[in-house]
């Protein structure tokens, strides 16, 4: 399809070329661009009643909401996740939808598919408003992808297949088990572990200054993660975009496009902080950068696997994730953290330096429980001196049109300064930040009817459009974690919620409830033996995974890193799937990528060939 899909997209026939790749064709894709070829170049031929004749393009339901009369905030987000809500997927015959097994949540607007670290801070509005089984729902259903494609995918569309998004996983099963109790660990251990093979992938065998896919070893033998996509050609949903960057720059187009595709699975599409020269999409550099997300969010997998083993009785494994979570934390904090300026920082294992981008990432490890105090104090004054505004925080102290950069806020951002910073005692500053951001954030809403994506936290003006632009898309409506972080900080904070509606007049209940717990050890619901039923209404266990459970456990077994005797990263691809190994950055990962349509079945092919293999690796 991809001479199809680029002319497509030349034509300018969709707004979005999101909706180019969301398009359905009406037969198989060989037969499609067959018929396309012979009718082409006819006199006459119009490609776009070709495309209207042939495509089905999905209704985006949440594109229009607005709210109704009488409604309050409150009742706009829980009027939301109805709208938001997907049942569970039907497989479509050449759709990229990858059909998921269970009712789950969409961000919104554009994005009509569930979304890797977007569904956490979504599921914390799920948790107050006790939508539990909904948010048990999209657990299992992100667990389904991880058991079926080796990772959970950026969101679940084939095109997405190349990479992931930073690993929410363990830290949504923290708040899973704040109400059904620590059976939930127990119950997605092989989940788990496989979601540690895929982030560890390769790290075993690595030799100082090398990368392979996610891993880097640094110099002094350091294993560290990075960004990474497997393919290297230019996004299906943004393919007009990428094609212009490359037509911007003198670099390898297709290193462009991994990196390019690597600041995507960051989430933060996109960032000075990805950017060699901090200004210019061209340079991007993500597969380059040690980032703060991906290190901290795997060393919370790795004590989430060593807690989940433990409470499985297996004292070998238990003992060994908790001394591999042990050596990453100590080198966040030692290549990550900058005493001068008080803050963690990006760094470049190339140039092996850090990056001079200051970003609300600096707060990631004070909401993981990975800093020492006195970095959080620092990291409390940084923040407070440099990122806060009269509507939240900053996502950067840069200004370069980007959507991920000043004046912008967004909510997971907002979320993850205040929880790490009441973790460590800066109570005040956390609630000082929540009240701006539920000021900011309440405030459009009264003007606009909606909440919304992101939001301009610097000007002292409240615009009913939100954030500034500079992403590759528009405003977006809806929005998931806008909605599920603000009701989480309106229960938390209702003195400083009243404030607020007493200046934007909409009644509101208060409630006082603690947010939700991140520690896997510090979670709260019912003890439970694991041996017993679950606590999810009578459920057995076995109904929390798939049908594929059983293959997949025994899958599981044969893998290096269950070996008790083995439990390492994975081993990297065979010398013949490499074409560099050393310092370069393309000695990570599948150099050639198929069209997004066959990519659904490369993935199983090569889990399948790896699992073959797995014996006979190092």
């Amino acid at each position: 399809m991809g001479d199809l899909f680029a002319a497509i997209h030349d034509a300018r026939i969709f707004t979005d070329p999101k909706a180019v790749a969301d398009a359905i064709p009406d037969q198989s894709p060989a037969d499609l661009v067959a018929a396309w070829k012979q009718q082409k170049d006819l006199p006459g031929f119009n490609l776009k009643l070709f495309v209207s004749q042939h495509f089905t393009v999905p209704v985006l339901r949440s594109a229009s909401y607005s709210r109704k009369p009488g409604e309050n905030v409150r009742d706009y987000i829980t009027g939301m996740w109805d709208v938001l809500t997907r049942d569970a997927d039907a497989p479509i015959p050449w759709s990229s939808l990858l059909p998921l097994p269970h009712k789950y949540i969409v961000p919104g607007g554009r994005f009509s598919e569930i979304y890797y670290w977007d569904t956490y801070f979504t599921m914390i509005g799920l948790y107050e408003d006790e939508r539990i089984d909904l948010m048990r729902n999209v657990v299992r259903d992100i667990a389904s992808l991880i058991d079926r494609y080796g990772h959970m995918p950026n969101g679940n569309r084939t095109y997405y297949l190349g990479r992931s998004q930073p690993p929410f996983f363990s830290v949504m099963l923290d708040l899973l088990a704040s109400h059904d109790g620590q059976v939930v660990y127990t119950s997605f251990l092989p989940t788990l572990q496989r979601e540690y093979d895929y982030w560890t992938d390769g790290a075993a065998t690595l030799q100082p200054g090398s990368a392979w896919r996610h891993a880097v070893k640094l110099s002094d033998g350091t294993v560290m993660f990075r960004p990474w996509d497997d393919m290297n050609t230019p996004r299906d949903e943004s393919f007009p975009q990428d094609q212009e960057t490359a037509r911007q720059t003198h670099r390898n187009p297709n290193e462009l496009w991994r990196d390019l595709r690597a600041g995507a699975e960051t989430g933060w599409d996109y960032s000075s902080r990805w950017l060699a020269d901090g200004k210019t999409l061209s340079t991007i550099q993500a597969t380059s950068l040690i980032t703060i997300e991906y290190n901290c969010l795997i060393v919370h997998l790795m004590q989430t696997l060593s807690h989940a083993y433990a409470l499985s009785n297996d004292k070998t494994k238990s003992a060994f994730y908790a001394e591999q979570a042990k050596h990453l934390q100590a080198a966040i904090n030692h290549y990550l953290w900058n005493a001068q300026e008080g803050a963690y920082y990006d760094y470049n294992w190339k140039t092996q330096k850090q990056l001079d981008v200051l970003s609300t990432a600096t707060a990631v490890p004070l909401f993981l429980h990975l800093a020492p105090q006195e970095n959080a104090d620092a990291v409390a004054k940084t923040i407070e001196k440099r990122l806060l505004h009269v509507g939240g925080l900053t996502v950067t102290d840069r200004v370069t049109g980007q959507q991920w950069d000043s004046p912008n806020g967004w909510a997971p951002e907002q979320w993850m300064a205040i929880k790490g910073l009441e973790q460590y005692g800066h109570d005040s500053l956390a609630a000082e930040i929540g009240r701006r951001w539920m000021a900011r954030v309440i405030g459009t809403f009264e003007k606009s009817g909606v909440l919304l994506e992101k939001y301009d936290v610097v000007s002292p003006e409240i615009s009913p459009t939100g954030g500034k632009g500079g992403g590759e898309y528009p405003m977006q409506v809806g929005f998931g974690w806008t909605n599920g972080t603000l009701l989480g900080l309106m229960n938390r904070y209702p003195q400083k919620t009243r404030t607020v509606l007493d200046k934007n007049p909409m009644a509101d209940q208060e409630s006082q409830k603690p947010l939700p717990p991140v520690d896997a050890w510090d979670a709260k619901g019912p003890d439970i033996p694991v041996t017993e039923k679950s606590p999810l209404k009578g459920v057995p266990l076995s109904a929390l995974h798939t049908e594929d459970d059983a293959q997949d456990e025994q899958n599981q077994k044969s893998s290096p890193a269950s070996d008790p005797q083995n439990a390492r990263p994975l081993a990297p691809p065979t010398e013949n799937d490499r074409t560099e190994k050393k310092s370069s950055d393309n000695s990570a990962g599948p150099q050639n990528a198929t069209s997004p349509r066959e990519q659904q079945q490369q993935q199983q092919q090569q889990q399948q060939q790896q699992q073959q293999q797995s014996s006979g690796r190092p």
